[in-house]
């Protein structure tokens, strides 16, 4: 059962041995608890093999070198060594692994993806401000929302949720890429030059992406692995809220202290900030229509 992942396994056995627990029945629960490890292990590495046989019949090869395990614990699991052989091959875990350009973590935190898109956005403005005397301000305009823009944007739905601390280095970097453009001094306030270029802060362009997504999902447009995550509600019996298209809001069982990986997924933060939309957003005919009524009302807010 998974139940036993969410506790120290070796305080469990010390609580029962204290409570009385012995005997055959301290040995059946030991060896399930001891060998959980190991039955994961021998599944992963069967797994990798398999997809090694399958590349090779298919004239491909993985490459070990650059496999990367990421290991994502449960609240209070206990650490677990999950080396994995392959082969004469061992793949440790890892805290950071890339994949399709997003560097994740064990945690979740997305605190590497937010410092590297951070760092990689800074040096690109410092080669725009070597050249910017040369360029006009459309043409800087185009250039920061190419080269600088697309990079916060990119899979930024990932970042729903997270506290403002943790977002504040990439509004540090969109706040200068607007000073940029406009070619001001680093103490000029931000808001009217965000209203002047069309550009929303990036809470609210996560939010517009989420939202998006949630249209999509909603409308039955969007990929099925998205849409198997929100439902439209419907009500047990005719009401006038049925019109409305609201998504059923996943309940919780009891609320965390802070935000965790668990409520900041697609599932619980889509409904949520859906619901809260004006109704004439939620029933916009087309996605055009959505996406503009949307930004109006993120700029409102």
């Amino acid at each position: 059962s998974a139940a036993f992942d969410t506790v120290n396994h070796q305080i469990l056995l010390h609580t029962l041995q204290e409570l009385g627990v012995s005997g055959s029945a301290l040995s059946l629960l030991t060896s399930y608890l001891k060998d959980r490890t190991y039955r994961v292990v021998a599944r992963i590495s069967a797994c990798l093999a398999d997809i090694s046989q399958w590349m090779s019949d298919h004239h491909l090869k993985l490459n070990l070198d650059k496999t990367e395990l990421l290991f994502l614990p449960g609240k209070d699991c206990p650490t677990l060594d999950l080396t994995i052989n392959i082969g004469t091959s061992v793949v440790s875990p890892t805290q950071t692994a890339r994949n399709l350009g997003v560097i994740l973590d064990n945690k979740l935190s997305f605190t590497a993806n937010i410092a590297a898109t951070t760092r990689c956005c800074r040096y690109t403005l410092y080669n725009i401000r070597k050249i910017r005397p040369q360029l006009t301000q459309k043409a800087t305009q185009v250039l920061v929302q190419a080269l600088v823009t697309s990079r916060l944007d990119y899979c930024n739905s990932l970042l729903a949720g997270l506290p403002a601390c943790a977002i504040q280095p990439l509004q540090l970097i969109q706040n200068a890429a607007a000073r940029l453009v406009f070619n001001l001094p680093k103490c000029s306030h931000t808001t009217p030059l965000f209203r002047s270029l069309h550009w929303l802060p990036v809470t609210a362009r996560i939010h517009f992406k989420t939202l998006v997504l949630a249209y999509h999902a909603a409308n039955g447009s969007g990929p099925s692995y998205i849409q198997d995550m929100v439902k439209l509600y419907t009500p047990a019996r005719a009401l006038r809220s049925a019109s409305a298209k609201r998504l059923a809001a996943p309940s919780l069982r009891r609320g965390p202290k802070f935000p965790s990986a668990k409520t900041r997924g697609f599932a619980i933060l889509a409904p949520k900030w859906w619901n809260e939309l004006p109704i004439d957003i939620r029933t916009a005919e087309s996605l055009h229509i959505f996406r503009r009524r949307l930004k109006t009302h993120l700029f409102r807010l």
